[in-house]
């Protein structure tokens, strides 16, 4: 197929492009390069694929021709960046991803694959939850989440499918790395200070996939028949992919050598906690194969921290940390406060 992906650049596109381009398909990206700035290590090249260097909020009906899907992945991505200024964060997340399904539709692309999350369950109590769970988003991410789902199924007809994938936690090393993510932050705490170190009270479930396991999602939606997938959510992980924070501390104290466990001061529980259900995914698509489990991405992260010398400056501060990178470039005057590059995207941090 011919695909277009939102976000190409990101933490997760960078690994679901090269997946995507090994299956055989013609893929164009779309990033506002936000991050060029926060490659991981040794500067490894994101996928040379054709791309449209774009804002999501100003895409035109003519970027869209010839598609036969759309992977979007693009959006401010994580609760403590939505929180940056929630009006943003509605109108990136919600209101730009619409005109962009809109505008998918008016041009005849038949699938739109929307990278949703398990966030929409928020305050979810300790029962499992599945697709037909309530939502209770209690951030603006998650609230954005749930808009997008919600304002894409009144769009639904013969000619147009979307599938809302409301990924787990991501977890995995990444061109574009992120350490604002739960494993990934706590085996760099481990590796860097010897400390495993929680700011809450690690009671708090919380579901996680391997960013590759993640990408493999998408594709096994894009492979898929119409039928099986058409105006459909799936939860993405493995249901035995479950954990207490406080269980992950203690897989990453087992890997990471000479580490202990440490709370912060005053840590209390964090009111995001959902226990997910992600079988229907597997019921649904046998080619779903997922292969990580969290011990081998503890193992896996902490060979990366060792392979560049990773220092705590580096991943708490505005290289790899989502919303210190994006605060950063706001002081500079490099964003204005739209999220708007003043300059070129090819100066940034």
């Amino acid at each position: 197929m011919k695909v277009l992906v939102t976000g190409h650049n990101g933490y997760v596109g960078t690994i679901m492009v090269p997946m995507l381009l090994k299956a055989g398909h013609e893929v164009v990206g779309m990033d506002t390069n936000l991050y060029e700035g926060s490659t991981f290590g040794d500067n490894r090249e994101t996928a040379d694929v054709p791309a449209l260097t774009k804002d999501v909020r100003d895409v035109v009906l003519e970027d869209l021709a010839g598609y036969e899907a759309i992977i979007h992945l693009a959006g401010l991505s994580n609760d403590p960046l939505g929180d940056l200024n929630p009006e943003l964060t509605y109108e990136i997340n919600h209101r730009a991803s619409m005109k962009l399904a809109l505008l998918a539709k008016e041009a005849g692309v038949p699938r739109f694959i929307f990278s949703s999350s398990c966030s929409n369950y928020g305050a979810g109590g300790q029962d499992w939850l599945d697709e037909d769970s309530a939502f209770n988003p209690i951030t603006p991410y998650g609230r954005s989440k749930v808009m997008v789902e919600q304002d894409l199924a009144k769009l639904v007809d013969s000619d147009f499918s979307p599938t809302y994938l409301r990924s787990a936690t991501a977890y995995g090393v990444s061109p574009r790395l992120r350490f604002d993510l739960v494993l990934n932050n706590l085996v760099a705490w481990a590796y860097t200070t010897g400390r495993v170190y929680l700011k809450s009270d690690g009671t708090p479930w919380r579901p996680i996939v391997h960013v590759e396991d993640m990408s493999r999602a998408f594709l096994a939606v894009l492979h898929a028949p119409r039928e099986l997938v058409h105006d459909q959510a799936f939860n993405v992980g493995r249901p035995e992919e479950n954990y207490r924070i406080s269980e992950l501390a203690e897989i990453v104290a087992g890997v990471v050598p000479n580490s202990r466990i440490e709370y912060a001061e005053g840590a209390g529980p964090d009111l995001r906690c959902y226990r997910v259900d992600s079988s229907k995914i597997a019921r649904t698509l046998p080619d779903y194969q997922p292969t990580w489990d969290a011990r081998q991405g503890a193992e896996e992260l902490y060979a990366a921290y060792q392979r560049v010398g990773l220092h705590l400056e580096e991943f708490e501060g505005p290289r790899y940390r989502r919303i210190h990178h994006i605060k950063e470039l706001l002081r500079t005057g490099r964003l204005d406060e739209h999220l708007r590059w003043r300059e070129p995207a090819s100066l940034a941090l």
